[in-house]
């Protein structure tokens, strides 16, 4: 063990075991999570070489042996709880995609929620026996968010009682879906649905793509892989082109909307109950922002512990490089938003299978704000957690940019989270349209409830803007709450500015889609203040929950870091609605300075916490035991363009040239 990290962990206030059982859910739950790992990391048959000297199509190879062993050790130990089955999968894969992510997290919650009883028993066992391999193709060439956009179509007939799918053009080609490309012979396909000569919306049909036994593409159907990307190796991401392609009717999934046999269509009681698979997995994405931004924190503050680099006082030692103030205000905001997101990651879990078991019942009155609130902290998270990343990365110096520190396969891998399922900004304008109909029903005389309550408080605040600078301020910077109320103040404010500059563009436009246009930049704005007052309240919320003094102390002060921190970064915007004045914004940069000096003695600890082994971290910096260097000149020994002394090249062209000269 390297001797400064031994000395952080002696030295640290509290346990850290006892913020890990908090982060599980409980110490059972700590125990059961590190059973399921275990079965991996003492199995041979799941380790493997450095995924960083292999080629892409051995990285994809490497991970489909992976997977199909993962789906048998499943079975045998007879591992069937979702969470459980999600460690087990991250233990093997470490955190990276695999080619059954869609099979599993997407096609079969899809069949379980969309398909009738008679279409389950028609495919779920078979897709959960792995027979039929599943993917989730939405996503075309030409649009991706902007679902009714889509252009491929299913048009049925009658006389045969088929559908029959077609992509019509170049932009219509299905493009992105994972697994798509090598792995699946099934695709859950969203298309136009045509019927009786109407176009229907968009509706999922059920389509076999590759022959079962032999694997070939089926006739009508083109299939095959995108090509390299930015990262996601593993991944073969494909394409799919459907010439007259014919399903039998009943391969439309039917659970809400139906097509009869003559063709006559049977809308969904709500138009909304299919959003339930985007909603998870958007719920899915907030916590993986909080895993990704806490392997990047484990790894950039454990290595800042062992660095020592220049001189604080002339003549003596190099200082560890956390010991900067400037490293610690680049870390620990990163430390405490990763913790922040955590609880908030917990909390939508919650909600989701809270209301999931509401709409189950029929009770549909929550699902537009749990549709706003999985978009708006799918985005608020995703983009916090990818700058993040890349934070941490420079904050490693040069070796951070080195594949052995593993930030940059981290950053690769969490950024598109900002794309898929529904690009950033547009999730913030779906959360923005449901903040402005809250308002419009505070303004004629409604009530609201749920995490927009705070607006009811607007109709007794018409403040005009000369007036708010006397309003006397009670925001205490000390006090969490106190401070979830000035966020909750932000909020409001924001929020009724963007509905009043919309209102603004109304009247001097008159057309609706120019105004949102126009008004767009504020209404971003509004949601992203409306998404931190939820994480800064979430959080304050988790701290009443903690028993332990010394975890309590310390979660505390993380919380006040990532509150004050946020409204540092944000000075105009408190200062502006008067919620704060000068001397509380001096009182607040002082303040998180002080919070980083006490802080900083629990760093490691707190990293520790996360409880990421080191086969999971896939970093020579972020090691456990510290011992980076001699680990990096191994790490650099096994880089393929060393199997030779001489590479070939040397021969083929630099010799020839060197005789020439």
């Amino acid at each position: 063990m390297n001797k400064d990290l031994r000395r952080e962990r002696d030295s640290a206030s509290f346990n850290p075991e006892l913020l890990t059982h908090l982060l599980d859910g409980g110490a059972e739950r700590t125990r059961r999570r590190r059973e399921i790992e275990a079965l991996v990391l003492n199995n041979p048959d799941f380790q493997h070489e450095d995924l960083n000297f292999l080629s892409r199509s051995q990285r994809y190879e490497e991970a489909i042996r992976k997977s199909a062993l993962m789906v048998v050790k499943l079975r045998e130990y007879g591992i069937a709880d979702p969470d459980e089955i999600y460690w087990f999968k991250s233990s093997i894969h470490r955190g990276r995609p695999e080619p059954l992510d869609l099979h599993l997290g997407m096609f079969l919650p899809t069949l379980l929620t969309q398909a009738t009883l008679e279409q389950q028993d028609r495919f779920f066992m078979p897709a959960w026996n792995l027979e039929i391999i599943g993917t989730y193709a939405q996503t075309e060439m030409g649009h991706g968010t902007h679902l009714r956009g889509l252009e491929t179509t299913a048009t049925y007939d009658p006389a045969t009682q088929e559908f029959i799918l077609n992509s019509p053009t170049v932009t219509s080609i299905k493009w992105w879906p994972g697994g798509l490309g090598k792995t699946s012979n099934y695709a859950i396909v969203l298309a136009q649905l045509y019927t009786q000569g109407q176009c229907k919306g968009l509706h999922a049909f059920i389509v076999p793509i590759r022959q079962l036994g032999t694997h070939d593409p089926l006739p009508g159907i083109t299939v095959g892989d995108i090509g390299p990307k930015f990262g996601y190796d593993e991944m073969d991401n494909g394409y799919l082109k459907m010439d007259n392609f014919r399903i039998p009717r009943d391969n439309m999934l039917m659970k809400y909307a139906k097509v009869e046999p003559d063709g006559t269509y049977v809308k969904p009681l709500s138009d909304k109950l299919t959003y339930g698979t985007m909603v998870f997995i958007r719920s899915h994405i907030v916590g993986d922002s909080a895993r990704s931004l806490s392997r990047a924190c484990t790894i950039a503050i454990r290595y800042s512990s062992v660095r020592h680099q220049s001189e604080l006082k002339p003549g003596e030692p190099e200082p560890q490089i956390l010991d900067y103030q400037t490293q610690q205000y680049k870390l620990f905001p990163l430390l405490a938003t990763a913790y922040a997101f955590h609880f908030v990651g917990a909390y939508m879990k919650q909600t989701y299978h809270r209301i999931t078991g509401d709409i189950n019942q029929g009770d549909l009155s929550e699902l537009p704000e749990l549709h706003a609130l999985t978009a708006g902290l799918k985005a608020f998270t995703s983009w916090t957690a990818n700058a993040g990343i890349e934070e941490c990365r420079m904050a490693c110096g040069g070796h951070g940019y080195s594949r052995c520190s593993g930030l940059p396969d981290i950053y690769v891998t969490f950024t598109p989270s900002c794309t898929y399922e529904g690009e950033n900004t547009v999730m913030m304008l779906q959360t923005a349209r449901f903040l402005i109909k809250s308002y419009t029903q505070v303004s004629s005389g409604q009530l609201v409830s749920g995490m927009v309550s705070y607006l009811n408080d607007l109709s007794g605040q018409h403040i005009q803007p000369q007036q708010v600078a006397a309003r006397p301020t009670t925001v205490h910077i000390n006090d969490p709450a106190s401070l979830v109320e000035a966020y909750k103040l932000r909020a409001s404010r924001l929020v009724e500015a963007a509905a009043k500059n919309l209102q603004a563009e109304l009247n001097r436009r008159k057309n609706q889609e120019d105004a949102w246009n126009r008004t767009s930049v504020d209404l971003v704005r509004a949601s992203e203040a409306h998404c931190h007052y939820v994480v800064v309240k979430l959080f304050t919320t988790q701290l009443s929950e903690i028993n332990d003094a010394a975890v309590h102390a310390v979660m505390n002060n993380l919380c006040l870091l990532y509150a004050l921190y946020g409204i540092s970064k944000h000075t105009g915007d408190f200062l502006q609605a008067g919620i704060l004045t000068d001397a509380q914004v001096t009182q607040v940069y002082q303040r998180v300075k002080e919070l980083l000096a006490a802080i900083r003695p629990n760093a490691v600890a707190l990293v520790d916490a996360f409880d990421f082994h080191d086969n999971h971290l896939g970093s020579v910096l972020g090691r456990y035991d510290g011992n980076i260097y001699e680990n990096m000149f191994e790490w650099a020994k096994k880089s393929p363009l060393n199997k030779t002394e001489v590479h070939e090249s040397f021969h083929k062209h630099l010799k020839p040239m060197q005789s020439k000269l």
